[in-house]
């Protein structure tokens, strides 16, 4: 639905969400969960974790979570075109970011990660992902 701008008398261009970002987010997040959770059952030290790329991965999660929170805005209650494109850029970092903090995991964390990380996320519920999100109740099962 486009629009006018009162000041111009033009239409606003339609921001159009790709059909299949909300499951791109929902994925991510709980990508981002399973990691957590499977170094949560490691034997690392805190020194052993590289904590600024921690930290990049946490505001990657916070970014995701608000972008879910986004999608179930009511329409014109926020700047979507903005939204969609700080969320896509949010989405593209994550390999990267991932693959970072991997490679500055010691070496000996490298194969006990590789066998929890899948583990792990194959026992999470799909409503984790929207652990944290005001408005929505995580499902119990």
């Amino acid at each position: 639905m486009s629009h006018a701008d009162p000041v111009f008398g033009r239409r606003k261009p339609v921001v159009i969400i790709p059909p299949d970002l909300r499951g791109r987010l929902e994925s991510a997040r709980l990508d981002l969960l399973a990691l957590f959770r499977a170094l949560d059952q490691m034997d690392l030290t805190p020194l052993e974790i590289p904590q600024r790329l921690l930290q990049q991965l946490f505001e990657l999660d916070a970014d995701y979570a608000e972008a879910l929170w986004g999608l179930d805005q009511p329409e014109g209650s926020l700047d979507l075109r903005a939204m969609l494109r700080d969320t896509l850029a949010a989405l593209e970092q994550l390999p990267n970011a991932t693959a970072r903090f991997r490679k500055n995991l010691p070496q000996r964390a490298h194969p006990v990660l590789l066998k929890l990380e899948p583990a792990t996320r194959k026992s999470l519920n799909p409503a984790e992902a929207y652990n944290m999100i005001p408005g929505r109740e995580p499902q119990n099962g």
